[in-house]
């Protein structure tokens, strides 16, 4: 009997020690710096993504058709709320010159680790009295092999669809991106 509880404790000891794990890093899409203007008040009223991205931990492509989900490495949200935070934030700005509503349908959403993060989205702009603004856009900005790199291009993408928005606003037509 005192052997076999020997036995199982150093079995105990070797699983609790086994079982230690790697912490989990968490990453956002919000800037620590917005770039906001004094314009027109966008409001991001609905934000949709793929589902296959549509998680806490982050998706990275493999090779053609592969998708890894990197399980020690979070958005700080699920990525549509995270999404939705980060261009609320780069839109966001004084309460003036009425408001506008913001739809936007992300259809990629891709992390390429050594090569790039894009973005590809259809996005509706309504603004009370006008019709329907629908424009499309289509974003890629280089990463290198690490994670913060593709964060940070998703932010610089991100950035780039926040401009495109407020220029239609003021246009009251579809902008290019710079």
């Amino acid at each position: 009997m005192h052997r076999l509880r020997n036995v199982c404790g150093a079995g105990l000891l070797a699983v609790l020690l086994g079982c230690s794990s790697t912490p989990n890093n968490y990453h956002t899409l919000v800037p620590s710096e917005p770039m906001r203007d004094g314009g027109q008040r966008i409001q991001v009223e609905r934000v949709t993504v793929p589902p296959q991205v549509d998680r806490p931990q982050l998706v990275v492509r493999q090779g053609q058709s592969g998708l890894a989900i990197l399980e020690t490495e979070w958005w700080g949200a699920n990525l549509v709320d995270e999404f939705r935070s980060a261009l609320q934030d780069q839109l966001g700005g004084p309460v003036g010159g009425g408001k506008a509503l913001l739809r936007v349908d992300v259809q990629r959403f891709d992390s390429v680790p050594g090569r790039y993060a894009s973005l590809e989205a259809v996005w509706r702009l309504t603004r009370s009295g006008e019709a329907e603004l629908t424009c499309r856009i289509s974003l890629q900005a280089p990463a290198d092999n690490s994670i913060a790199s593709l964060v940070n291009a998703h932010q610089a993408n991100l950035r780039k669809l926040a401009e495109a928005v407020r220029e239609s606003a003021r246009q009251g037509s579809c902008a290019r991106p710079a």
